[in-house]
């Protein structure tokens, strides 16, 4: 199968980023990490895409970062941990919700079964 990036990801970003703080705080990179190896090597996200996408989900207060208080025992700047707030869960129940509408309307055009969960 073709790797999923750029336009295929489109307007998805932000709530596949929900969904991956949804199992735990993480920094940028791990965030990145866990979105990668969830698409089974499919989902090629660049560094350049992801944290615009964090910015912007903090500057509508469904995320929230701090910085952490040690590099604990590695070198390199510190990081920014970023975890899920009220506000996300909600948003992200919203996406779960569109996304559905948005599989069910195109398989029955395409002649595919309806999700059901």
């Amino acid at each position: 199968m073709e790797a999923i990036n750029g336009d295929k990801l489109r307007g998805h970003l932000e709530a596949l980023i929900l969904a991956t703080l949804e199992r735990g705080e993480a920094h940028g990179l791990e965030i990145l990490r866990r979105m990668e190896e969830a698409g089974s090597g499919l989902l090629l996200l660049k560094e350049g895409s992801l944290y615009p996408a964090l910015y912007r989900l903090e500057a509508a207060g469904q995320v929230k970062a701090v910085w952490e208080n040690e590099p604990h025992a590695r070198r390199g700047a510190r990081r920014r941990i970023y975890h899920l707030t009220a506000k996300g869960q909600q948003k992200l129940r919203q996406c779960r919700e569109e996304w559905k509408t948005f599989v069910n309307t195109l398989g029955g055009i395409l002649g595919e079964q309806a999700l059901t969960n």
